[in-house]
């Protein structure tokens, strides 16, 4: 048995670039605001994972912009394209 991944085993996106990807291609036309509840089952992850990652692209991520815009029963997040 060889312990080298085969080819066709593509690795999958983390959740973080898998969110980056989602917010670039939904705000590419310009800003776009959203609570992490509403984005939950498209992205395929739970709200308490998206803002803990939104957290981490308000700092990192460099093909959007991220703003934490508003709190209210949840936090409202603007994203447009950087």
């Amino acid at each position: 048995m060889s312990a080298t991944a085969s080819p066709s085993n593509e690795e999958e996106p983390s959740k973080e670039q898998r969110l980056k990807s989602f917010l670039a291609e939904k705000a590419a036309d310009g800003e776009m605001y959203f609570k992490s509840k509403f984005i939950a089952d498209e992205v395929g992850l739970s709200p308490k994972e998206i803002g803990a990652l939104m957290v981490k692209l308000k700092d990192s991520a460099t093909e959007i912009h991220v703003e934490k815009w508003s709190y209210t029963s949840a936090t409202t997040w603007r994203v447009e394209p950087a």
